[in-house]
């Protein structure tokens, strides 16, 4: 299958928000969250809305038929040039068996999210070939100071710009309510971990490793062994389940290229030293470019990378390279 890479955004083009997860509701609704409209607005783009972004139901989502005619409506309209998510969730794998690829396919566009996305940017990507993007949501991009400029550098860069983009640590990350402008932000050193060295380049998938998990052996599963493969965890997850899910990737793809590790929130009460731990379980991460604390998932800043793409890894450097 032929790689297709989204035409780049540029001043004046539409951005359609979906929720294909959790309801813009669940977040606040659509007040609570303009000042991300207004910075969308601000760069010049146009944004718009899906007929169902404000639905929600008892699990803070929307029924599968109102996810699936926002994100068809989205993709089939000419108008749009770009799809971001309102967040993540925990429901986006509803919606793979009843999604048109064929009409996706034939109106190839940028679409970007994280966390619940994974479901969906690596279904589309193995099913179409669409290069689809793993980076900030529209509920996200309220985010500003030292964190949002980091974050919205990458996305406007990695969505906006032709030729290879260079990913590189953030100076500070946190791990707390990003949302919430009366706390004080608990800002840490940041420094991307080798575990093992190399360099290497390949294309890309994975994103949140639990989701992730949920493709595994269904028709929309992307291809991971030979592959670069992004991995991050959520809030919810205890540490140690980290342990059997590598494992059960690692059996999924037994030769990945590399492993990228995005910063564990501290929900997780992963240390480096219960990381490194469970990294040398496994012989095959001794041979292969492994890196960790990198900047995506639910620790925060986050960067824009895509899924289905070449990408360059140099851990002498501290690098990702998007080719």
């Amino acid at each position: 299958m032929d790689i297709i890479k989204p035409v780049r955004l540029k001043c004046g083009d539409e951005i359609r928000i979906i929720a294909p997860s959790d309801s813009l509701a669940r977040v606040g609704g659509m007040e609570a969250n303009l000042s991300a409209k207004r910075k969308l607005e601000d760069w010049g783009y146009q944004v718009s809305f899906g007929e169902n972004v404000e639905e929600v139901d008892l699990q803070g989502s929307s029924a599968i038929t109102s996810r699936v005619s926002d994100l068809h409506q989205a993709f089939a309209d000419d108008h749009v040039k770009a799809i971001l998510t309102v967040i993540g969730g925990t429901t986006s794998n509803e919606l793979l068996p009843y999604l048109d690829y064929e009409l996706i396919a034939q109106h190839p566009k940028i679409i970007c999210g994280f966390s619940d996305f994974t479901a969906l940017c690596n279904a589309i990507t193995a099913r179409t070939g669409i290069i689809t993007y793993y980076g900030p949501a529209y509920a996200t991009l309220k985010m500003h100071g030292q964190q949002g400029r980091y974050q919205d550098q990458y996305w406007r860069q990695v969505l906006g710009r032709n030729g290879s983009i260079t990913l590189n640590s953030s100076k500070t990350w946190t791990s707390d309510a990003w949302y919430d402008d009366t706390i004080t932000h608990d800002f840490q050193p940041n420094e991307w971990k080798v575990y093992n060295s190399g360099e290497v380049e390949g294309v890309t998938a994975g994103g949140n490793l639990n989701t992730l998990y949920l493709l595994q052996g269904t028709p929309y599963q992307p291809q991971l062994d030979d592959r670069i493969i992004l991995g991050e965890f959520a809030e919810e997850g205890d540490w140690s389940e980290f342990s059997r899910i590598l494992a059960s990737l690692l059996q999924v793809a037994p030769h990945p290229r590399a492993l990228i590790l995005g910063r564990f929130p501290r929900e997780s009460q992963m240390t480096e030293k219960r990381l490194l731990y469970i990294l040398g379980k496994f012989p095959e991460l001794k041979k292969i470019p492994v890196m960790y604390n990198v900047n995506f998932g639910h620790a925060q800043p986050i960067f824009t990378i895509p899924i289905g793409a070449e990408l360059k890894v140099d851990t002498r450097k501290k690098e990702l390279t998007i080719l």
